[in-house]
């Protein structure tokens, strides 16, 4: 029995009185009543520490679109009835108009720009850039300076032979080598003039003693029209033995 005067407080259920709930006009959340000194106060930091970061994110994203607008870019047009090189400039935004166009694709246009055939496939943009790189990476590679070779047998020996391989020659460094040390003894100012040349007036003359009709006859492109010329001489020779011998290492003596 109660005490007169003296109301009891209603009990309240063990874990409603460890309760307490919050709420905005919604769902009410039950947060725990436990002070943020004790180790139960962890419980709510999830909900603040970020579980991933999308710092890293940006960094992917540039390298997937320009990718992707250059697949977006066409690199060729082929030229269908009624085209001009002006309405491709401008249908395909060219830098650089019609002109461009043309200098970009002049190796398959021909030399009239106002001429295109249906059928013709056109570089544009990238295709064409790249293109030329390729064209000009060619001519940087066929006017490369050739090696440089010593001033002396060795030297224009070893520029012959280069030279030669151009050119489908055939001949080795011994063969030219013996035959230079038999007929000049390796001077290239070398001359006959007793024998039955030198008496009909074309004198034997250099490293391997060629006369001027057959200098000139066989001499090779690209090398001096001297028979003097030490790397002119030799490989005008060679060519000579060539077509006479098969090659200058068959050639033995006199020739």
């Amino acid at each position: 029995m109660s005490a007169k005067g003296k109301h009891r407080r209603p009990k309240q259920h063990r874990i409603a009185r460890r309760l307490a709930f919050a709420g905005t006009g919604g769902p009410a959340l039950a947060l725990p009543l436990i002070g943020a000194t004790t180790a139960g106060a962890a419980v709510t930091q999830p909900a603040v520490a970020p579980a991933t970061s999308t710092l890293a994110r940006p960094a992917v994203q540039p390298a997937v679109q320009p990718a992707a607008e250059n697949a977006a870019l066409p690199l060729t047009y082929s030229v269908v009835g009624g085209d001009t090189l002006s309405k491709i400039a401008a249908d395909h935004s060219v830098s650089g108009g019609w002109q461009t166009l043309y200098a970009d694709n002049r190796s398959v246009i021909g030399a009239d720009p106002s001429v295109i055939r249906p059928g013709l496939t056109l570089r544009l943009g990238a295709a064409a850039k790249a293109a030329a790189a390729r064209a000009t990476a060619v001519t940087a590679a066929a006017v490369k300076p050739a090696a440089t070779y010593a001033n002396n047998l060795d030297g224009w020996i070893r520029e012959s032979l280069d030279i030669m391989a151009r050119h489908g020659i055939p001949g080795s460094y011994n063969g030219i080598h013996r035959n230079v040390m038999r007929e000049s003894s390796g001077n290239p100012l070398a001359i006959n003039n007793w024998d039955s040349n030198a008496a009909a007036g074309i004198p034997s003359k250099g490293l391997l003693q060629v006369i001027d009709p057959t200098f000139r006859a066989y001499h090779v492109p690209g090398t001096a029209m001297d028979s003097y010329d030490p790397v002119a001489n030799i490989t005008a020779a060679c060519n000579y033995a060539a077509a006479r011998y098969g090659s200058i290492d068959n050639v033995n003596g006199a020739y």
